[in-house]
């Protein structure tokens, strides 16, 4: 059902899982997926596949460079260029699969990756469907929901890491998910135990990237892809989200017919576990079986 498969971005080993159904009608079609802010797919991930190829689909699920089970140097080096550029790799090896229909690719990101396939989505007109899970999409919008404090101390480190690296020196680093006026890139009440609770108890997971991140969130705002988008689209977005707060993921999927929004009444994290989980997965594999079908 499942299996250890790789592909190469910019001469950087990516590794993911791919997952087909055991028994399929046919060819199935491929869902390409990935995590969100520093996180990897051990990270609940597994979950929606097994999920979404119990219904018939077949998953390829990856870890970003610098992250998780893939290569990449510096470690944490998280980047908005480098990781859109994984999922331009990652859907041109899902179109090299066997044993799939690699004319119906559907793009599917949560959290940080929920707002680079709005992006990928726009970018790549051929995939079959976008969906995007509680989705960051409006870096001005993430950064004022920080603690005041601890924005200034994020924006000190990415000033200091931008100098370490053009002095070709180890990255400044600062946390994930912190609480209070923490250096942290998500410090809401729910960051730290929601984030870390995704964490399975023997995965190695180092609570911190390299800090020029900080200075980059602000800028990105995957909002102004939507409008763009020209394939089916489903946004989750969660009404309670203390990091990808959702009034522009509204006002953004209001302005596209071909986008569906459902709303839920959790937090950021609470979508991956369990009845938030239950719901969320249903009314995805609903809007797969409705606009990318299993069977032709």
């Amino acid at each position: 059902m499942r299996r250890d498969v790789e592909f190469d971005s910019h001469g950087v080993i990516c590794r993911a899982w791919f997952y087909r159904p055991d028994d399929p009608a046919g060819d199935p079609p491929v869902i390409v997926m990935a995590h969100g802010l520093g996180a990897v797919r051990r990270m609940r991930l597994d979950a929606f596949a097994e999920r979404f190829t119990a219904a018939g689909y077949a998953c390829l699920v990856f870890d970003y460079r610098h992250f998780g089970d893939s290569d990449g140097t510096p470690r944490g080096l998280l980047s908005i260029r480098r990781q859109l550029a994984d999922w331009t790799a990652a859907l041109a090896y899902a179109r090299t699969l066997s044993g799939v229909d690699t004319a119906r690719i559907v793009l599917w990101g949560t959290s940080f990756g929920g707002g680079h396939v709005l992006v990928a989505g726009a970018r790549h007109s051929e995939v079959a469907a976008v969906v995007a899970q509680c989705p960051f999409t409006s870096g001005p919008a993430s950064t004022l929901a920080l603690d005041r404090r601890g924005a200034l101390k994020v924006t000190m480190r990415g000033l200091a890491d931008l100098a370490s690296a053009a002095l070709r020196r180890p990255p400044v680093r600062v946390g994930l998910a912190g609480s209070g006026h923490e250096a942290a890139l998500m410090s809401a009440p729910d960051a730290q135990p929601g984030y870390l609770g995704l964490i399975p108890p023997d995965l190695e997971f180092t609570n911190s990237v390299a800090a020029r991140i900080g200075l980059a969130i602000p800028l990105y705002v995957p909002a102004r892809s939507v409008s763009r988008l020209r394939v089916p689209t489903l946004i989750c977005a969660c009404d309670a989200d203390s990091v990808a707060p959702v009034g522009p993921t509204i006002a953004a999927a209001q302005g596209n017919p071909m986008v569906t929004l459902r709303r839920y009444p959790d937090g950021h994290f609470d979508i991956y576990v369990g009845g938030a989980f239950e719901r969320v997965v249903a009314d995805q594999i609903e809007f797969l079986s409705a606009t990318v079908p299993v069977s032709r």
